[in-house]
């Protein structure tokens, strides 16, 4: 009798492949405010995808926070204004992963719209574990915006599919300049 032996990263290429393809990825990001449930786009965003889910599996997620409200009352020196809130991981978290490419909403085909998740970025290629939802259409966030003084835009990969009104209380809280007062806790970052 022949045995079959796979390596770690075989094995986790079969799981991987015996997704149904196109599939969305479900998740929810477990706040103090309550739930966001959001769907992830692997197929048209899966460097993206793939970065995030790392974290998430990884718990680097948990206790982490959304400490960033922008509104366009918060956004005195930006001649184009956006609306969103962002999250960071916690410091006690421990090592992240490298930056990834930035996977352009012009190859991608996704947009910045209300309930976008996206990858936030210093500049092209730095995307690492901050993310931000948009509220409201957003489209100076894709590629060829002008937020950016690159227009390269940011990498959009799901969409929030419920909850949407927690993520207006949170973008409602009171900020000092763009800082939450009271940054509100993700609890856990899970797949469901």
């Amino acid at each position: 009798m022949r045995r079959l032996f796979l390596t770690l990263p075989a094995l986790l290429i079969s799981v991987a492949s015996a997704q149904q393809p196109g599939k969305p990825i479900a998740i929810t990001i477990v706040t103090s405010r309550g739930n966001i449930k959001a769907t992830l786009d692997s197929v048209h965003a899966p460097i993206t995808v793939a970065n995030f889910l790392k974290y998430v599996d990884g718990r680097l997620f948990d206790s982490s926070s959304f400490f960033r409200a922008v509104t366009k009352a918060n956004q005195p020196d930006n001649a184009v204004k956006i609306e969103v809130i962002q999250s960071r991981r916690s410091p006690t978290a421990g090592t992240g992963f490298p930056p990834i490419p930035l996977e352009r909403t012009s190859l991608t085909g996704l947009k910045h719209r209300d309930g976008t998740l996206s990858m936030a970025r210093s500049g092209p290629d730095t995307g690492s574990d901050q993310i931000f939802i948009c509220i409201g259409d957003q489209p100076e966030l894709d590629f060829g915006g002008k937020r950016n003084a690159d227009g390269q835009g940011f990498a959009a990969f799901g969409r929030v599919i419920k909850g949407m009104d927690i993520v207006r209380k949170i973008q409602n809280g009171p900020v000092n300049a763009q800082n939450l007062v009271s940054p509100i806790t993700i609890l856990k970052i899970v797949r469901r």
